[in-house]
């Protein structure tokens, strides 16, 4: 058996064991395909793992800086008490409409909003509403900017927040400080920002399974 083989296997397993999807999530992924959306969303045990953080956290406000098809957006909505309240920034409208609509099903319309647009547009403008800080805060966009989604979430989050950042190892070549490739020159900046920033501590971990070789870093906010 083939070490990728092996891993899907243990996903499947874990899935099934602890991360049960329901009607809703199997079909934002459904017509997150049919619609053409990229397969690039977290696995079903990620989005578990997202939403115990927030459940950790207590969490009553969460912004995600990437929304895709909305899946991890429904797990971490979740999490939320009804009073609650998450913002996704999406890039793409296909891809927003999308997400707005399997939010929808999901029943969390009024919970999870999701707001189209370059995100280093939409923050500016969200930081003018001034909203209540961000107790947690999930990062799976472009990953060129990844220092400046950081710096953002700095800025929109208070002492104790979270912040979560997606794909950071890249398949490894994370390691290559040569790289002139944006993904690797983005992600590289966003580590070293967490690394040295007296606000935030941080760590990565390595992650296997049907996404392949990849992982997160994940920072707390000090003070």
């Amino acid at each position: 058996m083939s070490g990728a083989q092996l891993w899907n296997d243990v996903d499947d397993y874990f899935s099934s064991q602890l991360s049960t999807d329901d009607e809703a999530l199997r079909a934002a992924l459904r017509d997150s395909g049919a619609a053409g959306l990229p397969p690039i969303s977290v696995t079903a045990t990620q989005g578990k793992f997202l939403q115990l953080l927030a459940q950790v956290q207590g969490a009553r406000n969460i912004l995600e800086i990437g929304t895709l098809g909305g899946y991890s957006t429904i797990w971490m909505a979740r999490a939320l008490p009804e009073d609650g309240r998450l913002v996704s920034l999406e890039y793409n409208a296909k891809h927003a409409d999308v997400a707005a609509r399997n939010l929808a099903r999901a029943g969390l319309e009024r919970i999870a909003e999701v707001r189209v647009g370059a995100a280093l547009e939409s923050l500016p403008k969200l930081a003018d509403e001034n909203p209540a800080p961000f107790d947690l805060v999930f990062i799976d966009a472009d990953k060129a900017n990844n220092a400046h989604y950081v710096e953002w979430a700095l800025r929109l989050t208070r002492a104790g927040s979270l912040i979560v950042l997606d794909n950071v190892v890249r398949g490894g070549r994370i390691t290559d400080a040569r790289s002139t490739e944006p993904d690797i020159v983005g992600t590289r900046a966003a580590i070293e920002l967490i690394a040295g920033h007296p606000r935030l501590s941080g760590t990565a971990i390595q992650t296997v399974g049907s996404k392949g070789y990849d992982g997160f870093a994940m920072a707390r906010v000090l003070a």
